[in-house]
């Protein structure tokens, strides 16, 4: 994109979110929702999700490169390089964000065993053994998790992939859903443009990263606060995010979440940068890599 563009990009959101408000609103009338159409944090998070429904294939399709190359492990100080650099997506997954399963079809490409329909699966690795033998997909929303559930059975997943349909906090309290999810039991930890959504997010970073096993990973793709462009563009990149914050959910522009993950506890490796075809005109700059306890 052009500088012009990358400069005009929240607010190109924004417009779609606000083009999708007519929508939300029939939706919630048709589901007789007046508590939540009524709410305006309600309304927020009803309206995000109208939006994404439209924009996250299109952001899936534009971000799938990417994505791939760090389940791979061939993403070097945000460039994706030919050989992997670190350990490859393995073992006990834990998605956060999980959603309507917009990333479960790739997952699935990662995953040891044969699926629900006798399909074997990883028939072309050439280290099967070393693959995904079982996801827990964190989704609160009680729409999104019945729908990922659903999309979780179209791929064959059903026999390694358990929605967990309740917050951060909770998904270690057996009271809270039908399981627990034991501190120092996750091999690695999967999330694409989740954490500028959670609340209270020190916290509850600092909870997933108790879920860790010593030596396990943090896959990161994330939008962050600028670092780039100096005290104009941050200034900027916040003014945007008072916008963004009444159009688009719980999502905010401007969270450090870098530090936020370096701060969550001690780490044997760190391997995070931003994407080389991102500039300093990016109002939403990522950040794309690994971290190893």
């Amino acid at each position: 994109m052009s500088h012009f563009d990358n400069l005009m990009e929240p607010w190109h959101f924004m417009w779609l979110s606000l083009t999708h408000i007519p929508a939300t609103i029939r939706a919630l009338v048709a589901a007789k929702d007046y508590a939540t159409l009524f709410s305006p944090s309600g309304f927020r998070e009803a309206l995000f999700g109208t939006l994404w429904g439209t924009v996250g294939p299109e952001i899936k399709a534009s971000k799938e490169g990417h994505v791939i190359a760090l389940l791979e492990g061939r993403v070097n100080d945000g460039r994706i390089v030919e050989k992997a650099v670190t350990t490859p997506i393995y073992g006990t997954v834990l998605e956060i964000g999980a959603g309507s399963g917009m990333w479960v079809d790739v997952l699935a490409r990662y995953c040891n065993g044969v699926d629900a329909t006798g399909r074997l699966r990883n028939r072309n690795r050439k280290n099967a053994g070393n693959g995904i033998t079982k996801i827990y997909g964190v989704e609160p929303n009680p729409i999104s998790a019945k729908a990922l559930e659903k999309r979780v059975k179209e791929v064959g997943l059903e026999d390694i992939y358990q929605v967990v349909p309740v917050g951060i906090e909770s998904v270690d309290d057996p009271s809270a859903w039908n399981g627990k999810i034991e501190p120092g039991s996750v091999d690695c930890i999967f999330g694409i443009l989740c954490l500028c959504s959670i609340p209270e997010p020190e916290k509850n970073i600092q909870l997933l990263y108790r879920l860790l096993k010593p030596g396990g990973h943090w896959i990161v793709y994330e939008h962050v606060k600028v670092s780039r462009g100096g005290p104009l563009m941050s200034f900027y990149q916040r003014f945007s995010n008072i916008g963004w914050s009444l159009l688009m959910g719980s999502c905010r522009i401007c969270r450090d979440t870098e530090k936020s993950l370096r701060a969550a506890g001690v780490w044997q490796e760190i391997n995070l940068g931003q994407p080389p075809d991102e500039t300093a005109s990016n109002v939403l700059p990522h950040i794309a890599g690994t971290l190893k306890k």
